[in-house]
């Protein structure tokens, strides 16, 4: 494999460019309008125009990908994740024109890719599930019969898609016609599919989620879990590996369980098997992902592998590196997902131009992002602006880095999440690791109290900063500090 082209943008694609790099890999860039000037674009080899601003005119058209592919002779095409990763119909294109995927075997996408074959396709393995209905509902009586006898509250999900949507959380009876109505009209929009099914809600959920590994000769491996229950509007927020409420044995337990899911579909390339975890520490599946994650970089500063380096490896038809007894656990990571949005207006998505952007570096800090300063967030495209990654040799210290790194990070001109992030991390309920998918439902239901806790430090720092003044003054060593300077020190805390 000569020359890869990456079908994809924003920091996933210069994630790949710098391992194609390492690996002396011709690396081929597409872009739109919006991203012209992206970095991804200027770091690539060679980099390519495809279309408009908008994804259906350009990183989802698939004609337009493939012709490129060809009149640039590349060997393979990775898609990262979104767009077209876990597009069964781009997999089988690109396989007939000679190109290799750089992910899963098209069979293992589409059963997979639609949650109600996923549940029926590992019930055969034994993969523990979660009490409910694992085909299609096609009626309100059929979905108030099967919530009766569950029980509530239930959980209304679309067959296909993820990202939370086409879910609905229903809690009494009264309430299931209107809520089964929504959710089969998102997840006709979103998907093409309006297709839901039912489950039972699970009571204080963790969201943990299994990286795995499959080679064309049939091994395959866990490279241990990470913790995603920090969420909001069902979608990942902070995640950390590895997870704080798993022993050795539940995490033995968990990965050979997600082995199994592997081997219903004979999984080939990364991929991740999610699970929830209840308040008695049970799990059922819940999907899996057949493609790289967002937060792949807290599993590969535990283990000291490079994923992406991985996949191409096993694209190639390379057995996997290494074999599940040689793979270890190393100190602990957190991941935060830095968004353009307004936490105070419900998460809302924001745009505008970087004014400020200037990001923490040293020692154990990662930042993987897409934008410099002075650039537009557009409106096109998911509003993540980075992923700020932090290693430390226990979850403590890892937390105290992380806090470090998000006081250093300076983002202007656009609303963002870095506040609510430290909140979190500030928080008992995550600090101690007693949290679920809640979180934000329990601790942040006014914004008001993230507000509050900025003025408490803030506080804290001028009270601090007046008795240092004081103890200065009365012991008449003024010449060491002026009073422009301390009025200077008052404006910066204000």
């Amino acid at each position: 494999m000569k020359k890869v082209l990456i079908a994809n943008r924003g920091e996933i694609a210069r994630r790949v460019i710098r391992t194609l790099k390492k690996m002396n890999i011709i690396s081929v860039a597409v872009y739109s309008d919006a991203d012209r000037n992206a970095p991804h674009v200027l770091e690539a080899d060679e980099s390519i125009y495809i279309g408009n601003s908008p994804s259906s005119e350009s990183y989802l058209k698939q004609d337009k990908i493939i012709e490129v592919a060809k009149e640039l002779g590349v060997d393979g095409i990775h898609p990262g994740y979104g767009f077209l990763s876990e597009n069964a119909d781009f997999a089988r294109r690109i396989a007939q024109e000679d190109i290799i995927f750089i992910g899963p075997n098209i069979d293992a996408i589409e059963v997979m890719g639609d949650k109600i074959s996923a549940k029926q396709a590992v019930k055969a393995f034994n993969v523990p599930l979660v009490p409910g209905i694992d085909r299609a509902i096609n009626s309100t009586e059929e979905a108030l019969s099967t919530a009766k006898q569950i029980g509530y509250p239930v959980l209304i999900k679309a067959s296909a898609g993820g990202g939370g949507k086409g879910m609905r959380l229903v809690e009494k009876e009264e309430d299931l016609q209107e809520q089964m109505k929504m959710a089969q009209s998102e997840a006709r929009s979103s998907f093409g599919n309006d297709e839901v099914f039912i489950e039972k809600f699970v009571t204080k959920p963790r969201h943990i989620e299994i990286q795995v590994f499959g080679d064309t000769q049939g091994n395959h491996v866990y490279l241990f879990e990470r913790e995603c229950s920090i969420q909001r509007r069902h979608q990942k927020v902070i995640e950390e590996a590895p997870s704080a409420i798993l022993t050795p044995e539940l995490r033995q337990r968990m990965g050979e369980a997600a082995i199994a899911v592997c081997k219903s579909c004979n999984y080939v390339g990364a991929g991740t098997v999610e699970f929830l975890v209840d308040a008695d520490l049970q799990f059922y599946f819940l999907e899996m992902n057949t493609r790289l994650q967002v937060e792949h970089p807290v599993t590969e500063e535990i283990t000291g592998l490079d994923l992406v380096e991985w996949q191409i490896r096993v694209a190639r038809g390379e057995s996997l590196p290494k074999k599940q007894e040689e793979l270890v656990i190393y100190g602990h990571a957190i991941e935060i997902r830095l968004y353009a949005e307004d936490t105070f207006n419900n998460f809302t998505p924001d745009i505008g131009t970087l004014n400020r952007y200037r990001v923490p570096v040293g020692e154990n800090i990662r930042v993987d992002d897409a934008f410099e300063e002075g650039m537009e967030i557009p409106i096109y495209y998911d509003p993540m602006i980075a992923k700020l990654v932090v290693w430390g040799e226990d979850r403590k210290q890892a937390i105290s880095h992380m806090i470090e790194a998000l006081d250093a990070y300076e983002v202007s001109g656009i609303k963002h999440n870095l506040d609510f992030c430290k909140y979190v991390l500030k928080h008992h309920a995550f600090t101690s690791g007693d949290f679920d998918t809640n979180f934000v439902k329990h601790y942040f239901q006014s914004p008001q109290i993230v507000l509050e806790a900025m003025n408490e430090e803030k506080e804290v720092f001028e009270n601090t900063f007046e008795q240092i003044w004081n103890d200065l003054k009365k012991r008449n060593e003024k010449e060491f500090i002026s009073r422009p300077i301390h009025g200077a020190w008052k404006l910066m805390v204000r």
